[in-house]
Order: structure tokens, then C-alpha cells, then sequence
């Protein structure tokens, strides 16, 4: 991963965030805890973000949904 990316801001629209997180999880990483852990992301603090919009992590499809 380029250091460029491991340093990005988040958005913090909730639908932004969705998919720029769905587009990561397609395309770089094979699970939530692997992206949190490469960007430097709570991973709890993620999902409470995306979960006040109503969305959940589904591990199995490996995106929120």
C-alpha cells in the first residue's frame, strides 16, 4: 500500500464513506479488519459512522450494505 493512502482523510459524508470503504473492500482488501488495520481506522468507530446511516458490515459479502 502507498503511504498516500495509508494517510487519507475519510470522508465524512456517510454515503461518501460508503463508497469509497465498498470500493476498497472490492478492490484492495479481502476483509474490514485488514482495511482498518492498513488505514489506521477504529473499526468500531467506522461502523458507527456507516451504521447511523443504516448500514452494517456483511462479512460474507465483504461490504456494507
Amino acid at each position: 500500500m502507498q503511504d498516500k493512502d495509508r494517510n487519507m482523510e475519510l470522508p465524512t459524508d456517510p454515503y461518501m464513506l460508503l463508497s469509497v470503504v465498498n470500493t476498497k473492500l472490492r478492490d484492495e482488501y479481502s476483509d474490514l479488519d485488514t482495511l482498518c488495520d492498513d488505514l489506521d481506522v477504529n473499526r468500531a468507530d467506522l461502523e458507527e459512522r456507516l451504521g447511523a446511516a443504516g448500514f452494517k458490515y456483511n462479512a460474507k459479502t465483504n461490504q456494507f450494505r
